[in-house]
Order: structure tokens, then C-alpha cells, then sequence
């Protein structure tokens, strides 16, 4: 049986007068791509933060390679990295010098070794000696990837991984995602594409109204999804539509 990498037992957060997250519930086992899914504002970064650490919840019980996060909040580090939203990356410093940076920050032997490697990986070799404020939307995310990875962490959590991308640039990223996952890296992924989920994810959860209101493989959503009336050609309903449709379930529209 796996392992679950990530646990989250009725993990709750308020802001001010505002609850965010009532009573959120899922696991996520070894090698996973885990897409947590919801609209802007359902709380998927406040999520993340309470994960990775950043942010201490209100109540629950949220463990992360077996470490409590409130209490054992350096050994997650240790255990983790994450990508933020916007590519976070010295501009003026060269691709390889981004990633030199943080192998020497995080104690890493060889770091220039280190840095080449990634650069190769990631298809950035030629792009090495150029200031990262020079380089494509694609390829900043691809940089910021690569410097997630320094320090093998067991987990990496993706907020919004492609946000602001154009669509080539985004199909570069989810290459390089799955390439991850398939190297045993267990990835959490917050997004608003449907269609990124649809494309990456092993399982996706839906957080809607402060909870997790759903959680299973793209096929198992399927399911859930109302039997359409079969005309000339059975039609399989988009990840767009079973959402919507999961949803309006929910709130009993």
C-alpha cells in the first residue's frame, strides 16, 4: 500500500472575521501529482502556506513526510520545496548564477556541478550565461523549477504554476512536472486551469466553500457527473462541465 507523503485532518483557517478553509481533509500518496482545484479565492494558496509552513492554521492536524508542521516545522523544510505563483529569481543574476545561489544557500557540495546538471535538464544550457530578467515567461518558470529541485526534496508544492503563461510556455511547464513525477517526486499542484489538472494530475481534489467537497481520479469525477440524454453520439463530459456540475450539486442549484 503507499505511503501517504501528506496528510491534512480538518484543517481550518480564519482571517480576521473571515473563515477560509473549514474543516479541509485529503492525503497524497509517494510519487503523486495531487491537484488541488478550485476558483480563484477558494483558498488553495492559503492551503499551500499552512503546508509548506509559511502560515500557522487556526486548528487541525497537518503532517508532511511524517513531520507535524506546526511543531516540526524545520524538518519539513528540510523535506520540501516550493513554487510560488510568480517566478522568484534574481534578474540581474544569470541562470546559472540563480542556481549556484541556492545550492550554496542550501549546503549543497559542487554547486556549480549542481547548477549544470539542472541547466541541462531543463533545457537551459544555452541560456546559462544570460541575465534571467532576459528570459521568456517559459523559461523563468522552468529556472525556478530547477531551483526547487537543489537539495532533492521529497515534496514539492506548485502554486499556480503557470499563471500568466501563454499556452506554449504552459505546455512547457507541465512537461517538466510530469518528467518530475516520474522520477518519484510526490507533487502538490494548486490550479484554476481545468484543463491543467485535466492534463497532469493522478487525482484532484475540489475545494469549494472552505472544504474539500470532492476527491478522485479524472474518471471517477466522471462518474459523478449527471447521465446525459444519448443522441447520435455519446458525449464525455469536459473536467470544465463536471466541476461546474459538482459544484452546482453542492450549493443544491
Amino acid at each position: 500500500m503507499s505511503q501517504a507523503v501528506i496528510s491534512v485532518k480538518e484543517l481550518h483557517k480564519s482571517f480576521k472575521d473571515q473563515e477560509v478553509l473549514k474543516g479541509v481533509n485529503f492525503e497524497v500518496q509517494r510519487g503523486e501529482i495531487f491537484a488541488l482545484l478550485g476558483s480563484n479565492g477558494a483558498g488553495k494558496t492559503t492551503v499551500v502556506n499552512v503546508l509548506s509552513t509559511l502560515m500557522k492554521s487556526d486548528s487541525g492536524e497537518v503532517d508532511v513526510c511524517g513531520f507535524d508542521v506546526q511543531r516540526q516545522a524545520d524538518h519539513v523544510r528540510q523535506s520540501i520545496s516550493m513554487t510560488g505563483q510568480f517566478a522568484a529569481l534574481d534578474g540581474m543574476l544569470t541562470g546559472r548564477e540563480n542556481l549556484m545561489m541556492i545550492a550554496k544557500l542550501r549546503g549543497v557540495s559542487s554547486p556549480g556541478q549542481v547548477a549544470d546538471q539542472l541547466l541541462e535538464r531543463f533545457g537551459l544550457t544555452e541560456a546559462a550565461n544570460r541575465r534571467a530578467d532576459k528570459y521568456s515567461g517559459g523559461m523563468k518558470r522552468r529556472l525556478d523549477i530547477a531551483m526547487s529541485l537543489i537539495g532533492t526534496p521529497s515534496v514539492i508544492f506548485l502554486d499556480e504554476p503557470t499563471t500568466g503563461l501563454d499556452p506554449e510556455a504552459r505546455r512547457e511547464v507541465w512537461a517538466t512536472i510530469k518528467e518530475l513525477a516520474d522520477g518519484g517526486t510526490t507533487i502538490l499542484l494548486t490550479t484554476q486551469y481545468l484543463e491543467e489538472a485535466e492534463q497532469l494530475a493522478d487525482r484532484i481534489a475540489i475545494l469549494h466553500g472552505g472544504k474539500i467537497i470532492t476527491t478522485g481520479t479524472i474518471s471517477e469525477l466522471k462518474e459523478m457527473f449527471p447521465p446525459q440524454k444519448v443522441e447520435y453520439i455519446e458525449k464525455t463530459p469536459t473536467l470544465e462541465e463536471i466541476f461546474l456540475a459538482i459544484i452546482r450539486n453542492k450549493e443544491g442549484r
